[in-house]
């Protein structure tokens, strides 16, 4: 186990990184491509190649690090997803090519405990220096105020400026869709 907190992306390769190894101050390699439904369904999920390592290693340190240092400790429900779980999660057949920033590793998804949806995405809206999107996600206001998670994506610098989008998915109580509306928030207006 070492600590690459410090280390160059440019520097950082698969090839020399241990699963345990430090990639910042509280995260380490192997929560870059863990996920639960990924394990729970057979579904290898690792990294693919050093140029996805590097976006990955980015958004923790750029967005999910500043938000352990000001909110605590968490674990994403997901950063980095292959195409084979973005096809189950979507449910979508075998030759559908996902365009997601998870496949990527510029994006994450992520809940912290006592804070809700919509006040964890106000925060990252107003408190990271950059971001390509902020998005409330799957939020039932008849689940409540932490139903759902934020979505916050990274772009790396080769993919061109991040945009700063703000958006939330929200289920609307009158007809049970699911709507994208523009801005943060956590109920239809």
């Amino acid at each position: 186990m070492a600590n690459r907190a410090r280390t160059r992306l440019d520097n950082l390769t698969l090839a020399g990184l241990d699963p345990q190894d430090h990639i910042a101050t509280n995260f380490r390699v192997y929560e870059l491509s863990r996920c639960e439904v990924a394990a729970r369904l057979g579904i290898g999920n690792a990294l693919p190649d050093d140029q996805v390592l590097r976006a990955a290693v980015q958004l923790v340190r750029e967005v999910m690090q500043p938000i352990r240092d000001a909110h605590g400790r968490f674990s994403p429900i997901s950063l980095y997803r292959c195409q084979a779980l973005e096809r189950v999660l979507k449910k979508n057949p075998p030759d559908w090519i996902s365009l997601s920033p998870h496949t990527g590793g510029w994006a994450c998804d992520l809940r912290i405990p006592g804070l809700t949806t919509l006040a964890l995405a106000q925060w990252a809206s107003t408190q990271l220096p950059v971001f390509d999107a902020v998005c409330c996600e799957c939020v039932d206001p008849d689940l409540g105020p932490s139903s759902g998670w934020v979505h916050i994506a990274l772009r790396p610098a080769a993919l061109g400026p991040n945009r700063g989008q703000l958006r939330s998915q929200i289920r609307d109580r009158r007809n049970g869709r699911w709507i994208i509306v523009e801005g943060l928030r956590d109920q239809i207006a």
